[in-house]
């Protein structure tokens, strides 16, 4: 007389639910992975938080990062596959710093081998000075247009931090396969000034557009003027 089968155990019961969640749900699984590679590799968006970018980018933007632009990396790793391009003076790009512990949003001053140093909020780069032109004064901050070489952008100086110790700094010459890297809000904001030079692995992207804007001031409705804003 046969004796009944023994009871499936835990690990045949767990690969035969895994089977079933795999044929009843393959389409979506599949789909789920191709949306995390693509954000993880390929692009992503990121939000803007604070005022650091400003006036280029403001408090709720989301903007795309193209992560592609330089680099091909092994999906969730900082493990470079084969460098595409090389970041250039004036981009922004997205940073996950590490000594900062945090993503960062900036904009490229410096690459390797360029001496850079900061006098009364002015840049000079390899010995030159930056040209400036000021657009507009809104009470105690100016809106001025910095010349970097090949690319124009505006950035903000603040009246009562024009004194701080943030206005004045280097020379400093920048290492190989390191980035200097400046806020627009120049007299507010948090970059290679006091996290030094940013390695070329912790780029994650550049980004080139505001895909989106949320007003946290105004129950977190679109800025209709930032949709799809260009960025310099």
């Amino acid at each position: 007389m046969n004796e009944p089968a023994p009871p499936p155990g835990f690990s045949e019961r767990f690969y035969g639910w895994l089977g079933n969640v795999w044929r009843e749900n393959r389409n979506f699984l599949l789909l789920l992975c191709a949306i995390v590679f693509f954000k993880s590799a390929i692009a992503d968006l990121s939000s803007i938080s604070g005022a650091s970018m400003l006036p280029t980018l403001v408090d709720g933007d989301k903007v795309w990062v193209n992560k592609l632009a330089y680099d091909v990396k092994v999906p969730f790793t900082d493990v470079t596959l084969a460098k595409l391009s090389d970041p250039t003076r004036g981009d922004i790009v997205i940073i996950d710093s590490v000594q900062a512990r945090k993503r960062l949003v900036k904009r490229i001053v410096g690459v390797p081998g360029d001496q850079v140093e900061i006098q009364n909020n002015a840049l000079i780069i390899n010995g030159d000075s930056v040209d400036y032109e000021v657009l507009s004064r809104d009470g105690g901050a100016m809106i001025i247009e910095e010349a970097l070489p090949g690319r124009n952008h505006q950035v903000r100086l603040t009246q009562y931090l024009m004194n701080s110790s943030s206005r004045s700094y280097g020379p400093v010459v920048v290492p190989e396969d390191r980035y200097f890297v400046l806020g627009d809000n120049r007299n507010s904001s948090a970059d290679s000034r006091f996290y030094s030079f940013i390695p070329r692995e912790e780029i994650m992207g550049r980004s080139r557009s505001v895909v989106f804007s949320l007003d946290s001031e105004n129950y977190y409705l679109p800025r209709g003027s930032r949709f799809m804003e260009g960025l310099e």
